[in-house]
């Protein structure tokens, strides 16, 4: 069977849920840490996230059961897709310039294509090179003129593209070691096991930072809350499910982008050339695991 190289039709409204969600908490995140501890907020992220997914999976009649022998599996992918990408981008929060220096991030792709041939044996096709460069070439756009000024915040950059590398080991070990679970019961055990550490973490040392939260800290909370943690992740876990992690990773590449624009309708920025530039590349990027190639789609014609 030869190599899946684009998404199928089937994951395009998960992949939509994915990038709108996730592209407009960029905001959402701004608002919310600005009236609450980083941590904290990363505490009540996932605590939500395991009660929410498991609470959907018992009205879908869905068991809650980890088959014996993949705990192990299960603890080292949420330590990596939960645990230390947390932890790592919230103190990345905390010494970096708000805004377009999180697009670091999502250098995640460029992790994926890179590691998924020594750990998976995928390919590094043409078709994922030419994504990784346009996307990268996007986020370089994105970054403009804070690249300077990220220079002298060595400790915000290392935390930074720790929780970018993280997170694609996490989508690699997934696909290395599958769990026998449907998508929203592994989230759910996945935010619970890796959430787990960053919830005792606040609790023993931010325990008196716990109050009520009001106005637009609530909105861009509850936000996250919904959307952006039980929603998107959910649609994240199916969309690596059933493609190729370089596949599936190199679809990232919108989210900050459109996480870019929302920032600007909410928090009243004014694009500039930069960021129709990177649209344009990124959209590119996204094209190569979108579109099918030619052969496929004469054999589809056929």
């Amino acid at each position: 069977m030869p190599e899946q190289r684009t998404l199928p039709r089937s994951v395009y409204v998960s992949l939509a849920l994915l990038t709108v969600g996730w592209g407009c908490n960029w905001p959402m995140i701004k608002l919310a840490v600005s009236g609450m501890s980083p941590f904290l907020f990363r505490a009540y992220c996932v605590l939500a996230g395991a009660l929410g997914m498991f609470a959907i999976a018992r009205v879908g009649g869905l068991s809650l059961r980890v088959p014996e022998r993949q705990w192990g599996r299960l603890c080292l992918v949420s330590l990596f897709n939960i645990t230390i990408w947390n932890v790592t981008s919230a103190v990345a929060v905390l010494h970096l310039p708000a805004g377009r220096s999180a697009v670091l991030a999502y250098t995640m792709p460029l992790w994926t294509v890179l590691l998924s041939w020594p750990i998976l044996g995928e390919r590094l096709t043409r078709r994922r090179v030419l994504g990784v460069t346009l996307g990268m070439a996007g986020m370089l756009l994105l970054l403009g003129e804070h690249i300077v000024a990220l220079r002298g915040a060595p400790l915000g950059i290392l935390m930074i593209l720790c929780a970018a590398v993280s997170w694609a080991l996490g989508t690699l070990l997934l696909k290395r070691y599958p769990i026998a679970l449907p998508p929203s019961v592994l989230t759910g055990w996945q935010m619970l096991v890796g959430g787990a550490p960053i919830v005792l973490f606040s609790l023993w040392f931010e325990y008196e930072k716990i109050a009520p939260v009001y106005g637009a800290t609530l909105v861009g909370l509850l936000y996250n809350l919904i959307i952006a943690t039980i929603l998107c992740h959910w649609a994240w876990f199916k969309l690596i499910a059933v493609t190729p992690a370089a596949v599936a990773s190199l679809a990232t590449l919108m989210i900050p982008v459109i996480g870019v624009f929302s920032s600007m309708l909410v928090l009243g920025e004014q694009p500039t050339w930069q960021e129709y530039a990177a649209l344009v590349l990124v959209v590119g990027a996204v094209a190569t695991v979108v579109v099918p190639p030619r052969r496929t789609l004469a054999a589809t014609q056929a």
